[in-house]
C-alpha cells in the first residue's frame, strides 16, 4: 500500500511539475547563440511592431518574465531574450509581439483575460482580508464557521488563478502559431523552423505549467478543508 501511494504521489508530482520542466528544458535547448542571425530578440520585436504599424508599443528589457503588458502597451523581454541571438530569443520575442497584435485588433480572448485578471485582483484582496482577519475573529468567537470561510476564501483565490490560465491557453496558441510562426518563417532559416515551433509551443504552455502548479496549492486547501 505504501508503495502504491508513493507511485501515485510521484505520478501526481510529475503531472504537476513535468510541463514546467519541459518548458524550461525546451527554452534552454534552443538558447544557443546564433551569430548568423541578423538581429537580437529585442531588435526583431521592434521590427515586427514597426512593420505592423505599432511603433507606439514599447520594447523593454526586464530581469525575467517575458510578457506583453496591455495596460502599458509594452513588449517586455528577459535580458537573455532581449539581447540574445538564438532560436529561443527570436521565437519568444515574436510570440510576445503576437500578443501586441491581438491587443491592437481587439482579439476577444485577450480582452476576456484582461477582465478576468481585473476581477482576480479584487478576489485576491478579499482572500487576503479573510486570511488575516479570520484567525483574529476565531480567537474571539471560537466559531468553526470562520475557519471554513478562511479555507473557502483561499480556495477561491487559487481557483480563480487556474480559470484565468485556462482561458489564456487559446490566446497563447493564437499568438504562437497564427501570428509568431508566419513572421519567423520570413526571418530565420527553414532548417530552424522545427526548433522554433518547439519554442513557440513551450511559450504557449507556460501558462498551463503555472496553472498546474497552482493546482498543487489547491490540493493543500482541500486537505485542510477535509480536516
Amino acid at each position: 500500500m505504501v508503495v502504491i501511494l508513493a507511485l501515485i504521489s510521484a505520478l501526481f508530482l510529475a503531472l504537476i511539475f513535468g510541463p514546467q520542466l519541459w518548458v524550461s528544458a525546451t527554452m534552454r535547448k534552443h538558447g544557443a547563440d546564433r551569430p548568423d542571425y541578423p538581429g537580437t530578440g529585442g531588435e526583431l520585436a521592434r521590427h515586427l511592431l514597426d512593420e505592423a504599424g505599432l511603433s507606439h508599443v514599447k520594447v523593454e528589457r526586464v530581469p525575467a518574465g517575458d510578457h506583453y503588458a496591455p495596460d502599458d502597451q509594452a513588449v517586455r523581454l528577459s535580458a537573455a531574450n532581449f539581447d540574445g541571438r538564438s532560436i529561443t530569443a527570436v521565437a519568444v520575442a515574436a510570440h510576445e509581439v503576437g500578443h501586441a497584435l491581438q491587443h491592437a485588433e481587439g482579439y476577444r480572448p485577450l480582452m476576456l483575460r484582461q477582465k478576468l485578471a481585473s476581477w482576480a485582483v479584487n478576489i485576491n484582496r478579499l482572500g487576503a482580508v479573510l486570511l488575516v482577519a479570520t484567525p483574529v475573529l476565531f480567537a474571539v468567537t471560537r466559531s468553526p464557521v470562520l475557519l471554513f470561510g478562511q479555507v473557502a476564501g483561499g480556495f477561491a483565490v487559487m481557483l480563480t488563478t487556474v480559470v484565468i490560465h485556462a482561458v489564456t491557453l487559446p490566446m497563447e496558441f493564437n499568438a504562437s502559431f497564427r501570428r509568431a510562426l508566419p513572421a519567423l518563417a520570413l526571418v530565420i532559416p527553414e532548417d530552424d523552423m522545427p526548433a522554433a515551433r518547439s519554442v513557440l509551443k513551450a511559450a504557449a504552455f507556460t501558462y498551463v505549467a503555472a496553472a498546474l502548479t497552482t493546482l498543487l496549492d489547491i490540493t493543500r486547501w482541500l486537505r485542510l478543508l477535509r480536516f
